[in-house]
């Protein structure tokens, strides 16, 4: 019941929250330069006045802002993103058929963060002062200032030129496989855009969960249970890991956004099939349909993380919104 009351309580929040995104990037599109009805029309070799002004009503560009925002909304409602401009396809399909792309990537990205981040956090903080701590904090340091496409770029450069070990672009092979076979070549050309994406955050879990576990190995309760004989590594699994865990999964779901955001950039690098490269090509084709497409999108998908790491912090952690 807890949880079908926080629910209950996110939804229409949740409602206004993307309304309001909606609105934001559907203005800040249309106050961008450029027209997208002289973009089209210069491609098709006919730019004369009354081809772009049919450009112009067939696509409702020719209706006042306000009302092109009305209808803009009201078809958010029904989850029709509409037309690309582009080619004359829903934008809907276009993402449906990118997004999964995006979302292994992602959730790889995610996971292998955590995990690792969590773990070397930790470790850390168990030895805090001594050389693991500072080299931990210094890898982190570097990894987090690191810019994303210049770790990409040497990533390639070391594990795809130099060492061939993994391949350079593209989700697949360029000869097709099936089964399992399949399953294996994208976890294969998964390995390097993953990674490069999980470096950054993976730095930011690392001194979460140090500052996390040290401030609850300091608490009384860790104490108490050294002096009643504890072991180590029963204190850390009884005590301080679910403690500890809290801020991080927390982070984690705050970061979906980043993660989307910086799947664009991984996603040019890698050349990966994924929303973010699509967002990428409509901008610079002012493509606004997709782009607008892709910003909601991903803003429904961030919206929808939050309310998960909320119902996963109220499992693990009961206090929480009582």
């Amino acid at each position: 019941m807890r949880l079908l009351a926080a629910i209950a309580a996110w939804l229409p929040r949740a409602i206004l929250t993307l309304a309001a995104i909606g609105l934001l990037n559907f203005t800040l599109i249309r106050l961008a330069p450029g027209d997208p009805a002289a973009v089209i029309a210069g491609e098709s070799g006919a730019g004369d006045a009354a081809f772009m002004a049919e450009i112009r009503r067939d696509y409702g560009l020719d209706k006042p802002m306000p009302v092109q925002v009305g209808h803009y909304l009201a078809r958010l409602a029904t989850l029709d993103l509409g037309v690309s401009y582009r080619n004359n396809q829903p934008v809907m399909d276009l993402i449906t058929q990118r997004l999964p792309a995006t979302l292994i990537l992602t959730g790889s990205a995610l996971l292998v963060a955590l995990v690792l981040g969590t773990a070397l956090g930790i470790l850390s903080a168990r030895s805090r002062g001594g050389w693991l701590d500072v080299a931990v904090g210094a890898g982190a340091m570097f990894c987090y200032a690191m810019p994303v496409f210049w770790v990409g770029l040497v990533l390639v450069l070391v594990f795809s030129v130099g060492l061939g070990w993994f391949p350079a672009f593209g989700m697949v092979a360029l000869i097709p496989k099936q089964g399992f076979a399949h399953v294996l070549d994208v976890a294969w050309h998964l390995v390097l855009p993953a990674l490069t994406l999980a470096l950054l955050h993976m730095a930011v879990y690392v001194r979460l969960a140090r500052a996390s576990t040290l401030e609850v190995l300091d608490r009384e309760f860790v104490r108490t249970a050294h002096a009643k004989g504890l072991t180590e590594s029963q204190v850390l699994r009884k005590h301080v890991l679910r403690n500890a865990l809290l801020p991080t999964v927390t982070m984690a779901g705050l970061q979906i956004g980043h993660l989307l955001g910086g799947a664009v950039v991984i996603e040019t690098v890698f050349a990966w099939p994924g929303i973010g490269r699509l967002a990428f090509d409509a901008l610079l084709q002012r493509d606004y349909a997709v782009i607008l497409g892709v910003f909601f999108l991903s803003s429904v998908l961030v919206v929808f993380a939050n309310l998960a790491t909320d119902l996963v912090l109220r499992l693990v952690d009961p206090r929480i919104g009582r």
